[in-house]
Protein backbone atom coordinates (compact mmCIF):
# COMPACT_ATOMS: atom_id res chain seq x y z
CA UNK A 1 0.00 0.00 0.00
CA UNK A 2 2.47 2.45 1.21
CA UNK A 3 4.32 1.52 -2.28
CA UNK A 4 1.42 2.27 -4.35
CA UNK A 5 0.96 5.72 -2.79
CA UNK A 6 4.85 6.34 -3.59
CA UNK A 7 4.23 5.69 -7.26
CA UNK A 8 1.68 7.76 -7.42
CA UNK A 9 3.34 11.05 -5.86
CA UNK A 10 6.45 10.37 -8.08
CA UNK A 11 3.39 10.07 -10.72
CA UNK A 12 1.82 13.37 -9.60
CA UNK A 13 5.77 14.88 -9.69
CA UNK A 14 6.11 13.94 -13.38
CA UNK A 15 2.69 15.28 -14.39
CA UNK A 16 3.25 18.51 -12.54
CA UNK A 17 6.54 18.84 -14.53
CA UNK A 18 5.90 18.32 -17.81
CA UNK A 19 2.86 20.51 -17.54
CA UNK A 20 5.65 23.34 -16.25
CA UNK A 21 8.02 22.08 -19.25
CA UNK A 22 4.93 22.14 -21.82
CA UNK A 23 4.10 25.74 -20.58
CA UNK A 24 7.59 26.84 -20.78
CA UNK A 25 7.37 25.66 -24.27
CA UNK A 26 4.48 27.40 -25.38
CA UNK A 27 5.59 30.52 -23.64
CA UNK A 28 8.78 30.33 -25.56
CA UNK A 29 7.23 29.60 -29.33
CA UNK A 30 4.63 32.57 -28.42
CA UNK A 31 7.88 34.83 -28.05
CA UNK A 32 9.66 33.24 -30.83
CA UNK A 33 6.64 34.40 -32.86
CA UNK A 34 6.51 37.51 -31.74
CA UNK A 35 10.46 37.87 -32.32
CA UNK A 36 9.81 36.40 -35.64
CA UNK A 37 6.97 39.16 -36.49
CA UNK A 38 8.68 41.86 -35.26
CA UNK A 39 11.87 40.69 -37.33
CA UNK A 40 9.62 40.62 -40.58
CA UNK A 41 8.13 43.95 -39.74
CA UNK A 42 12.03 45.73 -39.52
CA UNK A 43 12.60 44.04 -42.78
CA UNK A 44 9.59 45.23 -44.30
CA UNK A 45 10.22 48.97 -43.48
CA UNK A 46 13.90 48.54 -44.03
CA UNK A 47 12.97 47.40 -47.67
CA UNK A 48 10.20 50.61 -47.43
CA UNK A 49 13.58 52.98 -46.89
CA UNK A 50 15.78 51.54 -49.38
CA UNK A 51 12.89 51.07 -52.19
CA UNK A 52 12.54 55.13 -50.82
CA UNK A 53 16.37 55.87 -51.58
CA UNK A 54 17.10 53.34 -54.92
CA UNK A 55 13.59 53.85 -56.54
CA UNK A 56 10.62 51.71 -56.93
CA UNK A 57 12.59 49.58 -60.37
CA UNK A 58 15.14 48.67 -57.18
CA UNK A 59 15.72 44.75 -56.67
CA UNK A 60 15.32 44.07 -53.55
CA UNK A 61 16.91 40.77 -51.78
CA UNK A 62 15.11 38.17 -50.03
CA UNK A 63 14.32 38.55 -45.97
CA UNK A 64 17.29 35.91 -44.99
CA UNK A 65 15.71 32.75 -43.72
CA UNK A 66 18.85 32.36 -41.09
CA UNK A 67 17.89 34.71 -38.44
CA UNK A 68 20.45 33.15 -35.92
CA UNK A 69 23.04 35.05 -33.72
CA UNK A 70 25.85 34.18 -36.31
CA UNK A 71 24.24 35.20 -39.36
CA UNK A 72 23.50 38.54 -37.97
CA UNK A 73 26.75 38.98 -36.68
CA UNK A 74 28.41 37.85 -40.62
CA UNK A 75 25.72 40.22 -41.92
CA UNK A 76 27.28 42.97 -39.66
CA UNK A 77 30.79 42.40 -40.59
CA UNK A 78 29.83 42.71 -44.64
CA UNK A 79 27.65 45.91 -43.65
CA UNK A 80 30.64 46.97 -42.34
CA UNK A 81 32.86 45.98 -45.52
CA UNK A 82 30.30 47.54 -47.90
CA UNK A 83 30.49 50.86 -45.66
CA UNK A 84 33.94 51.50 -45.44
CA UNK A 85 34.31 50.49 -49.47
CA UNK A 86 31.37 53.29 -49.96
CA UNK A 87 33.55 55.69 -47.82
CA UNK A 88 37.00 54.81 -50.07
CA UNK A 89 34.63 55.72 -53.15
CA UNK A 90 34.12 59.04 -51.85
CA UNK A 91 31.03 61.29 -52.29
CA UNK A 92 28.35 60.78 -54.95
CA UNK A 93 28.81 63.68 -58.01
CA UNK A 94 25.64 64.77 -58.48
CA UNK A 95 26.76 66.04 -61.73
CA UNK A 96 27.35 63.10 -62.75
CA UNK A 97 25.37 62.20 -65.46
CA UNK A 98 25.26 66.01 -66.77
CA UNK A 99 29.41 65.92 -67.46
CA UNK A 100 28.76 62.77 -68.47
CA UNK A 101 26.31 64.09 -71.62
CA UNK A 102 28.84 67.23 -71.51
CA UNK A 103 31.96 65.05 -72.46
CA UNK A 104 30.09 62.77 -74.62
CA UNK A 105 28.86 65.49 -76.99
CA UNK A 106 32.89 66.76 -77.22
CA UNK A 107 33.69 63.47 -77.88
CA UNK A 108 31.41 63.66 -80.92
CA UNK A 109 32.58 66.62 -81.87
CA UNK A 110 36.10 66.17 -81.49
CA UNK A 111 35.11 62.62 -83.58
CA UNK A 112 33.80 64.71 -86.40
CA UNK A 113 36.78 67.28 -86.69
CA UNK A 114 38.76 64.03 -86.73
CA UNK A 115 37.26 63.21 -89.84
CA UNK A 116 37.88 66.30 -91.29
CA UNK A 117 41.01 66.81 -90.61
CA UNK A 118 41.55 63.46 -91.94
CA UNK A 119 39.41 64.20 -95.21
CA UNK A 120 41.50 67.38 -95.86
CA UNK A 121 45.08 66.05 -95.30
CA UNK A 122 43.80 63.03 -98.20
CA UNK A 123 42.57 65.79 -100.32
CA UNK A 124 45.84 68.04 -99.54
CA UNK A 125 47.76 64.99 -100.20
CA UNK A 126 46.43 64.50 -103.45
CA UNK A 127 47.31 67.94 -104.41
CA UNK A 128 50.39 67.37 -103.07
CA UNK A 129 50.99 64.51 -105.75
CA UNK A 130 49.16 66.63 -108.28
CA UNK A 131 51.73 69.31 -107.86
CA UNK A 132 54.90 67.17 -107.37
CA UNK A 133 53.86 65.17 -110.57
CA UNK A 134 53.45 68.96 -112.72
CA UNK A 135 56.67 70.06 -111.08
CA UNK A 136 58.74 67.00 -112.79
CA UNK A 137 57.15 68.03 -115.77
CA UNK A 138 57.53 71.63 -115.68
CA UNK A 139 61.45 71.20 -114.14
CA UNK A 140 61.84 68.80 -117.37
CA UNK A 141 61.13 71.11 -119.47
CA UNK A 142 63.39 73.69 -118.50
CA UNK A 143 66.09 72.06 -117.60
CA UNK A 144 66.44 70.76 -121.13
CA UNK A 145 66.23 74.41 -122.61
CA UNK A 146 68.79 75.59 -120.14
CA UNK A 147 70.66 73.30 -120.56
CA UNK A 148 70.85 73.60 -124.31
CA UNK A 149 71.09 77.64 -123.90
CA UNK A 150 74.31 76.73 -121.01
CA UNK A 151 76.13 74.49 -123.87
CA UNK A 152 75.79 77.54 -126.65
CA UNK A 153 76.86 80.04 -124.30
CA UNK A 154 79.61 77.94 -123.02
CA UNK A 155 81.02 77.47 -126.39
CA UNK A 156 80.36 81.35 -127.97
CA UNK A 157 81.83 82.62 -124.10
CA UNK A 158 85.07 80.16 -124.48
CA UNK A 159 85.48 80.23 -128.01
CA UNK A 160 84.96 76.16 -128.20
CA UNK A 161 84.77 73.06 -125.54
CA UNK A 162 81.84 71.48 -124.02
CA UNK A 163 79.65 71.44 -120.96
CA UNK A 164 76.38 69.97 -119.22
CA UNK A 165 74.35 70.21 -116.41
CA UNK A 166 73.64 66.83 -114.63
CA UNK A 167 71.05 65.99 -111.98
CA UNK A 168 72.69 64.26 -109.12
CA UNK A 169 71.68 62.53 -105.89
CA UNK A 170 68.06 61.46 -106.42
CA UNK A 171 66.28 59.61 -109.34
CA UNK A 172 63.58 62.07 -108.53
CA UNK A 173 63.97 65.78 -110.04
CA UNK A 174 63.12 67.62 -107.27
CA UNK A 175 64.89 66.14 -104.47
CA UNK A 176 68.61 65.58 -106.83
CA UNK A 177 70.95 68.61 -106.45
CA UNK A 178 72.83 70.17 -109.81
CA UNK A 179 76.19 69.69 -111.00
CA UNK A 180 78.35 71.44 -113.60
CA UNK A 181 80.61 69.77 -115.62
CA UNK A 182 83.02 71.94 -118.02
CA UNK A 183 85.60 71.19 -120.95
CA UNK A 184 87.39 74.48 -121.75
CA UNK A 185 89.11 74.66 -125.01
CA UNK A 186 92.62 72.40 -124.48
CA UNK A 187 91.39 71.04 -121.10
CA UNK A 188 89.90 67.88 -119.76
CA UNK A 189 86.09 67.51 -118.59
CA UNK A 190 85.77 68.33 -114.73
CA UNK A 191 83.54 69.71 -111.95
CA UNK A 192 82.78 73.41 -111.93
CA UNK A 193 84.77 73.51 -108.23
CA UNK A 194 87.82 72.18 -110.03
CA UNK A 195 87.96 74.66 -112.77
CA UNK A 196 90.54 78.09 -112.31
CA UNK A 197 88.46 81.19 -110.84
CA UNK A 198 88.16 83.15 -113.85
CA UNK A 199 86.69 80.01 -115.86
CA UNK A 200 84.37 79.63 -112.68
CA UNK A 201 83.13 83.15 -113.39
CA UNK A 202 82.72 82.31 -116.68
CA UNK A 203 81.20 79.38 -116.43
CA UNK A 204 78.85 80.57 -113.92
CA UNK A 205 78.28 83.58 -116.37
CA UNK A 206 76.58 81.26 -118.77
CA UNK A 207 74.62 79.67 -116.46
CA UNK A 208 73.26 82.62 -115.42
CA UNK A 209 72.04 83.90 -118.38
CA UNK A 210 71.63 80.29 -120.03
CA UNK A 211 68.30 80.55 -117.05
CA UNK A 212 67.57 84.34 -118.29
CA UNK A 213 67.64 83.37 -121.62
CA UNK A 214 64.27 80.93 -120.88
CA UNK A 215 62.92 83.73 -118.51
CA UNK A 216 64.31 86.98 -119.38
CA UNK A 217 63.25 90.10 -116.93
CA UNK A 218 62.77 93.79 -117.57
CA UNK A 219 65.79 94.56 -115.48
CA UNK A 220 69.28 92.82 -113.94
CA UNK A 221 71.65 93.57 -112.01
CA UNK A 222 75.26 91.85 -112.23
CA UNK A 223 77.29 93.57 -109.19
CA UNK A 224 81.57 93.15 -110.25
CA UNK A 225 80.59 90.04 -111.96
CA UNK A 226 84.06 90.68 -114.35
CA UNK A 227 86.28 90.98 -111.47
CA UNK A 228 87.72 87.48 -111.89
CA UNK A 229 88.35 87.79 -115.62
CA UNK A 230 90.55 88.78 -118.04
CA UNK A 231 90.56 91.36 -120.40
CA UNK A 232 89.59 89.10 -123.73
CA UNK A 233 87.07 87.41 -121.31
CA UNK A 234 85.88 90.77 -120.19
CA UNK A 235 85.05 91.83 -123.79
CA UNK A 236 83.76 88.67 -124.89
CA UNK A 237 81.43 88.67 -121.25
CA UNK A 238 80.24 92.40 -123.15
CA UNK A 239 79.44 90.68 -126.02
CA UNK A 240 77.21 88.22 -124.29
CA UNK A 241 75.61 91.75 -122.61
CA UNK A 242 75.08 93.37 -126.09
CA UNK A 243 73.53 89.86 -127.31
CA UNK A 244 71.06 89.40 -124.87
CA UNK A 245 70.29 93.18 -124.83
CA UNK A 246 69.34 92.42 -128.60
CA UNK A 247 67.98 89.12 -127.71
CA UNK A 248 65.45 90.09 -124.34
CA UNK A 249 65.40 93.94 -124.49
CA UNK A 250 66.71 93.77 -121.03
CA UNK A 251 68.28 96.85 -119.27
CA UNK A 252 71.56 95.69 -117.54
CA UNK A 253 73.00 97.79 -114.47
CA UNK A 254 76.44 96.61 -114.18
CA UNK A 255 78.38 97.77 -111.41
CA UNK A 256 82.44 97.14 -112.36
CA UNK A 257 85.72 98.98 -112.06
CA UNK A 258 86.43 97.22 -115.00
CA UNK A 259 87.58 100.62 -117.61
CA UNK A 260 86.97 97.98 -120.81
CA UNK A 261 83.29 97.24 -119.00
CA UNK A 262 82.96 100.96 -118.66
CA UNK A 263 83.80 101.43 -122.12
CA UNK A 264 81.19 99.25 -123.31
CA UNK A 265 78.46 100.78 -121.67
CA UNK A 266 75.78 103.38 -122.68
CA UNK A 267 75.44 105.51 -119.76
CA UNK A 268 77.90 105.47 -116.37
CA UNK A 269 77.03 106.48 -112.94
CA UNK A 270 79.40 107.55 -110.47
CA UNK A 271 79.41 108.73 -106.96
CA UNK A 272 81.91 111.74 -106.22
CA UNK A 273 82.73 113.43 -103.14
CA UNK A 274 83.08 117.22 -104.22
CA UNK A 275 82.71 118.43 -100.46
CA UNK A 276 83.78 116.73 -96.94
CA UNK A 277 81.04 114.02 -95.94
CA UNK A 278 78.34 115.38 -99.25
CA UNK A 279 78.28 112.62 -101.51
CA UNK A 280 76.89 113.62 -105.09
CA UNK A 281 75.31 111.36 -107.97
CA UNK A 282 77.26 111.83 -111.50
CA UNK A 283 75.89 110.28 -114.99
CA UNK A 284 77.24 110.42 -118.15
CA UNK A 285 75.83 109.23 -121.49
CA UNK A 286 79.07 107.94 -123.26
CA UNK A 287 77.38 108.82 -126.62
CA UNK A 288 76.64 112.57 -126.08
CA UNK A 289 79.93 112.61 -124.63
CA UNK A 290 81.91 111.16 -127.74
CA UNK A 291 79.49 113.52 -129.77
CA UNK A 292 81.33 116.59 -127.57
CA UNK A 293 84.30 115.16 -127.60
CA UNK A 294 84.51 114.88 -131.30
CA UNK A 295 83.02 118.09 -132.03
CA UNK A 296 85.65 120.76 -131.59
CA UNK A 297 87.84 118.38 -133.07
CA UNK A 298 86.04 117.74 -136.40
CA UNK A 299 85.76 121.74 -136.54
CA UNK A 300 89.16 121.93 -136.12
CA UNK A 301 90.37 119.76 -138.78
Amino acid sequence: MASAEDDAGRADRAARAADAAVAAAREAAVRAEAESAAAEQAWAQMAERVAERLGAQAALPDPPADLSAEAEEKARRRLEKLLREREEMGPVNLRAEIEAEEIGRQIDTLLRERDELATAIAKLRGSIGHLNREGRERLANVFEQVEGNFQALFSRNFGGGRAHLALVGSDDPLLAGLEIYAQPPGKKLAALSLLSGGEQALTALSLIFAVFRCNPAPVCVLDEVDAPLDDANVDRFCGLLDDMVRETGTRFLVVTHHHLTMARMDRLYGVTMQERGVSRLLSVDLQQAGAIADGPRLAAE
